[in-house]
């Protein structure tokens, strides 16, 4: 399949304007991060990939980069990897949200657990776009993501701007692993004869993550009937920021 004429724009600290041709959508993503950062960009399956030059660039503290994605319907994955680094034969590994490539580009590869996702269903719904930053494959940092001029009762920022990775419970092996992919049980991972609300059950990590990220989507269950659906826009823009500060707390105050 040949790669959709995706563009990106990086680094940056400014606002830039949209690029030849016919963009539907624009995502900035922004590093508030106190390190470097490698996003990760993975697009869905049945939809064109990104070019090279758009899934290989790193962010630096305080830089920002813009995708603009052509017009028509695109679904997808946003993270970050976090402290990459190529070894003494030339092989890119990252400590988090590596993509198993043992390159800088991920092409169509999924991430490895733990990593925050931010998910992205663009206008494939009667020009509706649907997104949500999930836990369901653990957290390793902070992701906010913020509609910008898009219109619909769930036009709302998702994501999470409190100190996760400091509270992980030791016994999910590290990191901020899920207790699925930390144990791989039926029972924790909804499966099997645990698949029905009755039997998945949540779990003391998956409360105590969703007590400290409310607008995260967790796994399953355990965002039953609270304010983790995803989220929805007609004609948006996005920001997607990692590490976002504290105070953008504000962004959720009127959410219910």
């Amino acid at each position: 399949m040949n790669n959709a004429n995706f563009q990106v724009r990086v680094p940056c600290r400014e606002a830039l304007g949209a690029p030849t041709g016919a963009y539907s959508t624009r995502l900035k993503l922004a590093n508030e991060c106190s390190y470097t950062v490698w996003p990760g960009v993975v697009s869905g399956r049945g939809t064109p990939p990104f070019s090279t030059t758009t899934t290989s660039f790193t962010l630096e503290p305080g830089e920002s980069a813009y995708i603009f994605i052509p017009a028509g319907a695109w679904s997808g994955q946003l993270w970050a990897r976090t402290r990459c680094s190529y070894d003494y034969t030339g092989r890119f590994t990252c400590l988090t949200g590596d993509c198993g490539t043992g390159s800088a580009e991920c092409a169509s590869a999924q991430t490895v657990p733990p990593v925050t996702i931010a998910e992205f269903n663009i206008s494939s719904n009667g020009g509706l776009d649907l997104y949500v930053v999930s836990s369901s494959l653990g957290y390793n940092l902070g992701i906010l993501v913020v509609p910008h001029g898009g219109s619909g009762g769930d036009c709302m920022a998702s994501g999470c701007v409190n100190d996760v990775e400091g509270g992980c419970n030791s016994e999910t092996s590290g990191a901020c692993n899920s207790t699925c992919f930390a144990f791989n049980y039926p029972k924790y991972c909804c499966s099997t004869a645990h698949v029905p609300p009755t039997t998945c059950k949540p779990r003391p990590y998956s409360r105590q993550l969703k007590s400290r990220c409310p607008y995260v989507f967790g796994y399953m269950y355990t965002d039953r009937g609270n304010n983790t659906k995803r989220f929805a826009c007609i004609s948006a823009d996005y920001t997607v920021t990692f590490c976002p500060h504290p105070s953008r707390i504000f962004l959720f105050k009127n959410q219910v």
